[in-house]
């Protein structure tokens, strides 16, 4: 039930003014210009009218009062409607009491309060939707609006006769649906537009992920060889230096005991009388052989340490030959990368920008093909050279040791031949010289041993760091598996047992596998696997995100169904309670004849859009559709007339007015605002439309702006309108007998 309508500032209603609405019939008159009418507007302007045509206006700030040259003008327009909802007719609201509230200020900006508290348009017009009240504005109809409902095209009546049915919640919920099915279709493409985009990144980055798997196979496969190879040739190196060590000790005691006994017959001799030019040529030819071997064991060292660097660069060549044969791990500078995208950006020809990136490729090919190759090339080429030029000087310190032996055995036998005693020391020089040339024989070879060993071992520790870049510390657990195995002699004697050529097959199927790693891009590729994760997960996200959406699609597809088949149903039942109401009100108006409302369809053309490849729409040729609406069929009685278009102005009247207190009759609004709605009735219509107002008043609060005294007699309340010469409309109250004398 309404219970009052406040008003501040709105229009004509400079100052705040109150009606209180505790009769079913409140009747509200005043002279032309008054601006009674203002309060019919009121109510529209509250309950969320959006139309500045409806409410006599262009902009907001014309709803606002303007002035005066006795009163100011406003701010802003305030309108306020209390409802009555003790009975529980706005349901899950949990107020007794509905207070809605608008407010426009003068920027334009409007506001819309429900009990104190700021919501939106759409919330007021939800709410208002289940008392039956919307924007079609069938509950309130103003001077001049009565025949809109007959004027109406078929469509235009067929939305007001839902709105009134109330079954605009209805068709606002399908549309709002159908928004919803659109954005969500949107989105359906612009995921599928997304997935697509990543489509080929997935595939590449799956590809390069499944390399990284081999890779990181092949690493675990590698690193346990690895650890095996290192672990048997860190074995037989540790059994290698004690062997050599056993062999070399004696050696070098009798050496050292032989050198003793050298230089106390050197000094024997030296000390002589008896001294002579062959002693001296003895001593000398002893010292500069010494010297001799001396340099001779320097030269091969550094022999040793040439065939080490060879070797390093005969392994560094075989990784870029590797590296070579695997296209993938070459790489360009960004730099220069960016710097040729600039340059192709100038090329308007295709096969310009072709040969652009065939030279691009070929220079960085060459230059990444050959630029460590030869330097590694230049390098032991060099070395070799100084190899050579070290094993020459070793060749002639043979040659010269040659010559020092003949010269050493002249003097020995010329010696020999004296059968002098005192040649004693000579003779014992010469005896421990050949002892010492044997054990300096054996020391040598133990000597080879060593070097060789030392390069076998050096390319141990090569290995170690070598795998130490290529597959981290996890190399290193051999050392501790050797320490175990110390005390396993059995174990060790097995291995140590293995031929040299075991390991040696086992060296060269490890530099296999090392290639095939290096070629796979070596045990990285942890950003690359985090990538495709990430990539994948997005993808899968997009998958499960483009899923939902199809769901939600789907039930949007069947609620939007629903809600037409029940918009169907209901706008059906509702058309033929109406036609059993607008007949009897027909009948009440013009003594007989028939009135009905019937669905008619009709066709409308539209432009048909299709989507093409590239997301774009193609306009094609227009379509037919078909649409209902709603047509009305009149017959008066005792007359041939047929058809709204052959009614005179008061029969047009009369239908519009019961056709809509018939739709009002179906679903009831807790109120009606008709605002001079019987201005063209003569005084027997009058009596007619003041029955039909009473028979309204059960079911709705009727508010009755009216110059019509049968109309006013009808009325419980009456207020009255009046307006000064400062331009501010005021009310008066007129008690119920007042209003009948008035009236009379």
């Amino acid at each position: 039930m309404l219970k009052s309508l406040e008003i501040s500032g709105f229009k004509s209603f400079a100052k705040k003014t109150e009606l209180g609405f505790k009769s079913q019939i409140t009747a509200i008159v005043g002279p032309n210009g008054s601006g009674k009418s203002n309060v019919a507007e009121a109510f529209r302007f509250c309950l969320g009218e959006q139309s500045m045509k409806s409410m006599r206006g262009k902009r907001g700030e014309d709803l606002i009062w303007n002035g005066s040259a006795e009163m100011a003008r406003a701010n802003r327009a305030q309108v306020k409607i209390i409802l009555d909802n003790t009975k529980d007719f706005f349901q899950n609201v949990g107020f007794e009491e509905i207070i809605i509230e608008r407010v426009v200020n003068r920027d334009g900006g409007n506001e819309y309060y429900l009990n104190g508290s700021l919501v939106r348009l759409k919330d007021i017009i939800e709410l208002l939707s289940q008392a039956h009240i919307g924007a079609s504005g069938h509950h309130i109809i103003s001077q001049g609006e009565a025949d809109r409902i007959l004027s109406a095209n078929i469509k235009e009546r067929k939305e007001m006769i839902e709105d009134a049915l109330g079954l605009k919640i209805y068709q606002y919920k399908r549309e709002e649906s159908e928004r919803k099915l659109l954005k969500t279709e949107d989105n359906i493409k612009q995921v599928e537009s997304l997935r697509r985009e990543i489509a080929p990144h997935i595939k590449f980055l799956k590809k390069q992920v499944e390399k990284v798997e081999r890779a990181e196979e092949l690493r675990l496969k590698l690193t346990k060889f690895y650890r095996e190879y290192l672990k048997r040739e860190q074995i037989y190196l540790e059994t290698e230096k004690q062997k050599i060590e056993t062999e070399k000790r004696p050696v070098m005691e009798k050496l050292k005991m032989l050198e003793k006994e050298m230089e106390e017959a050197k000094e024997i001799l030296d000390k002589s009388s008896k001294k002579d030019g062959k002693s001296k040529e003895l001593l000398d030819v002893e010292n500069e052989i010494k010297e001799k071997r001396e340099n001779k064991d320097r030269l091969f060292r550094e022999i040793g340490k040439i065939e080490g660097e060879i070797n390093a660069n005969a392994r560094n060549m075989r990784k870029i030959e590797a590296e070579m044969r695997s296209e993938e791990s070459k790489m360009v500078p960004l730099k220069e990368v960016e710097e040729l995208e600039k340059e192709i950006s100038l090329y308007s020809e295709i096969t310009q920008i072709i040969q652009k990136i065939r030279d691009f490729i070929g220079k960085h090919k060459a230059n990444f093909e050959n630029k460590n190759l030869k330097e590694l090339e230049e390098s032991s080429i060099d070395l070799e050279k100084n190899k050579i030029k070290t094993e020459e000087k070793i060749i002639e310190i043979n040659q010269e040791l040659r010559k020092l032996d003949s010269k050493y055995g002249e003097i020995k036998n010329s010696i020999e031949k004296e059968k002098d005693t005192e040649r004693d020391a000579e003779k014992n020089i010469f005896k421990v010289s050949g002892e010492m040339s044997e054990a300096r024989g054996k020391l040598d070879l133990i000597n080879e041993k060593i070097y060789r060993l030392g390069m076998e071992e050096n390319d141990w520790k090569r290995e170690i760091q070598e795998g130490g870049v290529l597959l981290g510390t996890a190399i290193l657990g051999f050392e501790a598996e050797v320490l175990i195995q110390e005390n396993h002699s059995a174990e060790i004697d097995t291995e140590v047992s293995e031929s040299r050529e075991t390991q040696e097959q086992r060296r060269r199927e490890l530099e296999k596998m090392k290639i095939r790693l290096e070629e796979l891009g070596g045990a990285g590729g942890a950003e690359m696997m985090k990538e495709y994760r990430e990539t994948a997960e997005r993808d899968e996200f997009l998958q499960k995100e483009l899923e939902d959406l199809k769901n939600s699609a789907k039930s949007l597809e069947i609620l939007i169904k629903d809600l037409v088949e029940k918009l169907d149903v209901e706008f059906k039942q509702g058309i033929e309670k109406i036609n059993q109401k607008f007949q009897d009100f027909f009948v009440l108006m013009f003594g007989g004849g028939t009135a009905e409302l019937k669905i008619e369809n009709y066709k409308l053309k539209i432009r048909n859009r299709e989507e093409n490849g590239n997301d774009l729409f193609n306009i094609n040729e227009e379509k037919e559709t078909s649409e209902s609406g709603i047509d009305i069929d009149v017959s008066l009685p005792r007359k041939r007339t047929k058809g709204l278009d052959m009614l005179s102005g008061g029969e047009r009247a009369l239908t519009s007015i019961a056709l809509l207190f018939a739709v009002s009759q179906v679903n009831p609004p807790p109120f009606i605002v008709l605002d001079e709605t019987d201005a063209a009735l003569d005084e027997a219509n009058s009596k007619k439309y003041g029955d039909m107002i009473e028979s309204l008043s059960k079911v709705s609060q009727l508010i009755l702006i009216t110059h019509n005294r049968e109309t006013m007699s009808r009325a419980g309340v009456i207020y009255g309108v009046t307006m000064g010469r400062d331009g501010v409309s005021r009310l008066l109250s007129i008690a119920f007998d007042e209003a009948v004398a008035v009236a009379k």
